[in-house]
């Protein structure tokens, strides 16, 4: 999927409205808050400063709205997409002018690489002061425009209730994505006789819905010619709500079903037909299958360059069928034989809806062989790793989370090795609960989203696998955790170095270190940071594990804990993430035996 061509500019796409009732003369303060209150909005994570400190007096007084205060803007911005993420609804994030607004970048840019639905809002200097360099002045609506999926200035206080019920829409529909509101200080402060919109209709904003009626009869032409078949399905199947409708195709049809990393969770991993997820380091299985298929299903996906690899040489052999919303998303990547502009929810019920009136059984015989096939490949080549005595592998330790929690906990990640071999041992059953940064590739992302996560599902087990650089770089997140009372897990793979850089330096660059050891090169036996006097500093419990016997019980310990908890696991820096295919690369190319090298130290001997 691709990002919508929706307007940016501030005045453009206004919604033709109706006046539902008059309400007394606002401040734009009161009236933005009641404006997220009529939008449904319960939480909003929010750090105050000046050009926003007349929003946050207004939240104060909300009952409605709770409001949470993240240490730092982008823990704040990651916050909202783990609410998004686990819930579908729009994560709101909410910060100041200048530092403050920049600060939201990051997590903006995320939300438009993965389709999340969010706002965000951002104060701003007058509008007297706007383009004078004013104090902590930044064009931010110039900045994202970019990475967002519309934005608005908002220049009279009467414009903040058609502004943000448009805002939520066009967030929420069609392709997700962020929406930014910049709000002057000065429109905070200022009154207005308001009307309420009681209608939306934004010009120029067009969400494709049912699909081609011959599209649809010509895609169950195809599966009937098909001798082998491949289902490639990715996030949009979840943004859309699609989980149940592609459970019963795959079903009726047969069709094997491999996803794509944002697509995790939308079919259950633990059913026949699923061989799991593909790319750079997929399953091998999968790989195959879609390198060998003659008819490539492509549901929701965007062809993704870690999926891909050499894009002209994936899939070669099928005919290719792409169902997405999104217009610029077809033939972007890869060009298909058959792209479909459709909402893939109803492409697939009306796929179901024409199957369940044919007569003959399904699958075909013919594809017998074909099962057979992936059969022997999902044998020959499951995920697997190599124990080493007395050290504590990464996989293992997510094989055993994945054991006591049933597969059921919601798990967010970091970026890295950490994020790789948890979408590989850890089985994801359902929609929205592996939570991760896949497009943007954030560092720093699991534990504020993990948090987000849980303050959306307060009864689900929420718990970030994280490495020990990402986790660094919003550890402050640990006093949210704490003030406001989140119990939400984390677990650091910690192996002393920014692990998948260290992968790429063994492969490809002779084992040469670019600095991506973390620890102090002049104290070579210890580890930096000690993760355990931190999380005390912020009143979080914490232990650490350096033996394979402590797993189970401190994995216990962790789920058991009603308080946020982190459990610092260490392991050897030299296990590299396997299967791999090298970027750009092929089929063909695919590494799949470790290196000889020798295993990482324990604490007491890690090396600079």
């Amino acid at each position: 999927m691709s990002k919508p061509k929706t307007s940016s500019k501030a005045r453009t796409g206004q919604a033709k409205t109706k006046t539902s009732r008059l309400s007394p003369p606002t401040m734009g303060c009161d009236l933005f808050v009641q404006s997220l209150e009529h939008a449904g909005v319960d939480t909003i994570f929010a750090y105050p400063g000046g050009a926003s400190m007349m929003l946050h007096q207004s939240l104060t007084r909300s009952k409605k709205i709770r409001t949470i205060l993240p240490r730092h803007e982008q823990g704040g911005a990651f916050m909202a997409e783990g609410y998004a993420r686990a819930t579908g609804k729009a994560g709101v994030v909410m910060a100041t002018s200048g530092p403050g607004a920049t600060n939201l970048v990051t997590g903006i840019a995320d939300a438009y690489m993965d389709s999340v639905p969010m706002i965000a809002i951002t104060g701003q200097v007058p509008t007297t002061a706007i383009g004078r360099g004013a104090f902590q002045e930044t064009d931010v609506f110039g900045v994202t425009l970019p990475i967002v999926k519309h934005s608005y200035l908002v220049m009279s206080p009467g414009d903040i209730p058609r502004v943000v019920a448009e805002a939520f829409h066009i967030a929420t529909t069609g392709r997700p994505g962020p929406v930014l509101i910049d709000i002057p200080k000065d429109v905070q402060k200022a009154t207005a006789q308001v009307t309420w919109p009681a209608a939306m209709n934004i010009p120029g904003y067009h969400i494709p819905l049912a699909p081609d009626e011959s599209a649809i009869h010509e895609i169950l032409g195809l599966i009937e010619k098909a001798q082998r078949p491949m289902l490639y399905v990715g996030g949009g199947i979840i943004t859309s709500g699609a989980e149940a409708d592609l459970l019963t195709f795959a079903r009726t049809t047969g069709i094997p079903v491999t996803t794509t990393l944002m697509g995790i969770g939308c079919f259950p991993e633990n059913d026949p037909q699923s061989l799991k997820w593909l790319g750079m380091h997929g399953t091998v299985y999968a790989n195959y299958a879609v390198n060998e298929c003659d008819l490539l299903l492509a549901l929701g996906v965007r062809f993704d360059d870690r999926v891909t690899g050499k894009v002209s040489e994936f899939a070669k052999k099928a005919t290719i069928v792409h169902i997405d919303i999104d217009a610029s998303e077809l033939n972007k990547n890869k060009i298909v034989h058959m792209p479909v502009l459709a909402d893939v929810r109803l492409a697939l019920r009306h796929l179901n809806q024409l199957l369940s009136r044919r007569s003959h059984t399904h699958p075909p015989k013919r594809w017998s062989k074909w099962r057979e096939k992936i059969k022997g490949w999902r044998k020959k080549y499951p995920f697997s790793y190599t124990s080493v005595p007395n050290r504590i592998m990464p996989q293992q330790v997510i094989e055993e989370l994945c054991h006591l929690t049933h597969g059921e906990a919601i798990v967010t990640t970091g970026v890295g090795l950490h994020q790789m071999w948890t979408g590989q041992f850890y089985n994801f059953n359902h929609p929205r609960s592996f939570l991760t940064s896949a497009g943007l590739g954030s560092m720093g992302f699991g534990y504020p989203a993990a948090l987000g996560a849980k303050v959306a599902c307060p009864n689900r087990e929420v718990i970030d696998i994280d490495g020990d650089g990402s986790f660094l770089m919003n550890v402050q997140e640990l006093a949210t955790a704490m003030a406001e009372n989140i119990p939400a897990k984390a677990i650091i793979i910690n192996n002393q170095h920014l692990g998948m850089v260290v992968q790429w330096e063994d492969r490809f660059f002779s084992g040469n270190r670019g600095h991506t050891f973390l620890g102090d090169p002049k104290a070579p036996k210890k580890i930096f940071p000690d993760y355990i006097p931190i999380c005390q500093g912020f009143g979080v419990p914490a232990e650490r594990i350096t033996k394979p016997e402590e797993i189970r019980p401190a994995l216990q310990r962790l789920l058991d804990s009603k308080t946020a908890y982190v459990l610092d696991v260490i392991v050897p820096y030299t296990e590299h993430v396997l299967p791999m295919i090298p970027a750009g690369g092929t089929i063909k190319d695919i590494i799949l035996e470790p290196m000889q090298l020798d295993n990482a130290p324990l604490q007491s001997e890690v090396p600079g």
